[in-house]
């Protein structure tokens, strides 16, 4: 067993927005690792608000099951834990509740939730029960009658679910071995945001645009995979990275895509093995081309298409794993929490706003102007919202979390720059601040609805770019392993019945 070699670094540093707090902790590689696997069923009632829209929408059925999974590793020095959940969002609010209950059960510190965006998932936000208790009867209205609500019950639902799927996969921890890669799946996600011949950015302007010139921004195609394998040799789990919208919307309530991504990895290693999915930098990447000429599939085949991609590309990559295997993991981990400022709609915005929303909500302006007075409610009481990223290193993989529908341009910078062979960007993790795009979309060139300010999204436009250098600063304070390599073969023979030469009679 190698000896442990902590590193701590806590600062208090100055930036434009208020003092933050960064800290990252040890790094330790032993040549043993355990990891446990849990998950629990948060599937709302049918009738439950649907989030992903500016207003109010109603589950009517049920498709398949919303899940918290969840992965513990532990190598006897350190403990993290990642989780995912099938969850449109995750509020800040709720993340702090779920971690202090971990704490206080397993003395587990260092947690990263991730939100998988799934549009099919229950109440979780995106507003939350008594935000907007502080303003007025009729900006109360706008917020709790007009717009789209988390369910007090549900909430606490998925907080005693997501706290005990955690400390049941701490009790299950066992020996393993575990092997990382990533595959290539270039056929189901694509950037939503075109560049139009009137020099402006559209977010999808529609198939058979005429005015549409090309894709404004790239996709990722990485499919980053963790694999974790018992003694007996079987998959005990594993950790899924990719970056699309979950907006396939199959019929009815459900994980979205997601569900059959674990349909196909678990259809070849079985049921019981965990997939816990962290969703990658997808804030303008979703599953529609919008250069496509032809037609969109049903949503429950798309659903299909896509999730059966992602899960047969990871399945060939833990297929690959037989021979890179090991128990040496070392871990580490690291948070920065701070505030980024909001932007504040102008007087004359709000005052025109006012005006608006007087009058017929099939205005389709009138969404925006509900969205300015809510986003002014907001300022009045907070000017800055808190933001965390966070980083969990495991063995050569790095998973860097931030709280945004993130634009991928920031997914790839980060992989480029993390230092590490592997870079997993989370997003929707550990709270949840809404769009942030890259700074060009708010150029002379830019555009599109994630630009807007709304109550959702609404942080200064350097917000970004501070989000992606916090995350590399904790990257760079921790030291990556390296990829396990497939053993050399010893020095051959030749074949006994392929040294022979050619008979020509």
């Amino acid at each position: 067993m190698r000896a442990s070699r902590p590193l701590f670094v806590s600062a208090l540093l100055r930036c434009a927005a208020p003092l933050f707090v960064l800290w990252v902790s040890g790094w330790s590689g032993f040549a043993e690792i355990r990891v446990g696997f849990a998950e629990a069923d948060i599937t709302p009632e049918v009738g439950m608000e649907v989030p992903g829209n500016y207003g109010k929408v109603y589950s009517r059925k049920i498709h398949d099951a919303c899940k918290v999974r969840v992965s513990v590793f532990d190598n006897g020095d350190r403990r993290v834990a990642l989780v995912g959940i099938d969850a449109l969002l995750i509020r800040r609010e709720t993340v702090q509740e779920i971690r202090a209950r971990v704490k206080e059960g397993a003395g587990i510190e260092e947690v990263m939730i991730g939100a998988s965006h799934s549009h099919s998932s229950g109440p979780v936000g995106m507003i939350l029960p008594g935000e907007f208790d502080h303003a007025s009867a009729e900006i109360q209205e706008l917020a709790y009658g007009k717009s789209s609500c988390a369910d007090p019950g549900y909430l606490r639902r998925v907080v005693a679910a997501t706290a005990g799927a955690v400390l049941e996969a701490d009790r299950k921890k066992e020996l393993v071995t575990v092997g990382y890669g990533v595959g290539q799946e270039s056929e189901v996600a694509f950037n939503r945001r075109l560049r139009m011949r009137n020099g402006q950015t559209f977010s999808h302007p529609g198939k058979n645009n005429p005015e549409a010139l090309g894709f404004a921004n790239p996709t990722d195609d990485d499919v980053g995979v963790i694999g974790v394998w018992r003694a007996d040799g079987t998959l005990a789990g594993c950790v899924v990275n990719f970056s699309c919208h979950a907006t396939t919307n199959s019929d009815g309530i459900g994980a979205n895509w997601v569900h059959y991504t674990e349909k196909v990895i678990q259809g070849f290693y079985g049921r019981e093995a965990t997939v816990v999915f962290l969703q990658g930098a997808c804030g303008d990447v979703t599953q529609v081309n919008n250069l496509d000429p032809r037609a969109n599939p049903a949503p429950d085949d798309w659903s299909r298409f896509v999730g059966g991609r992602v899960g047969a590309e990871a399945l060939k990559v833990l297929l690959g794993m037989s021979q890179t295997r090991t128990a040496e993991v070392p871990l580490a981990a690291g948070s920065r929490v701070w505030e980024i400022r909001r932007r504040v709609p102008s007087a004359v915005r709000v005052a025109e706003a006012r005006e608006r929303v007087k009058g017929s909500v099939g205005d389709p302006d009138w969404v925006w102007a509900k969205e300015t007075l809510l986003l002014d409610a907001l300022i009045a009481r907070k000017r800055e919202v808190e933001v965390e990223v966070q980083a969990i290193q495991i063995g050569p993989v790095v998973c860097l979390s931030n709280p945004a529908e993130y634009f991928v341009s920031y997914g790839l910078k980060l992989k480029k720059r993390s230092g590490f062979p592997i870079t997993f960007p989370v997003e929707l993790a550990n709270g949840c601040v809404g769009y942030v795009p890259d700074e060009e979309a708010f150029g002379p060139g830019g555009g599109g609805y994630e630009t807007r300010l709304t109550s959702y999204s609404n942080l200064e436009v350097t917000a970004g770019t501070q989000l992606m250098n916090a995350a590399l600063e904790l990257a760079a304070g921790m030291k990556p392993a390296p990829l396990p390599e497939r053993p050399l073969a010893p020095v051959g023979k030749p074949w006994l019945y392929g040294n022979q030469p050619p008979q020509l009679e």
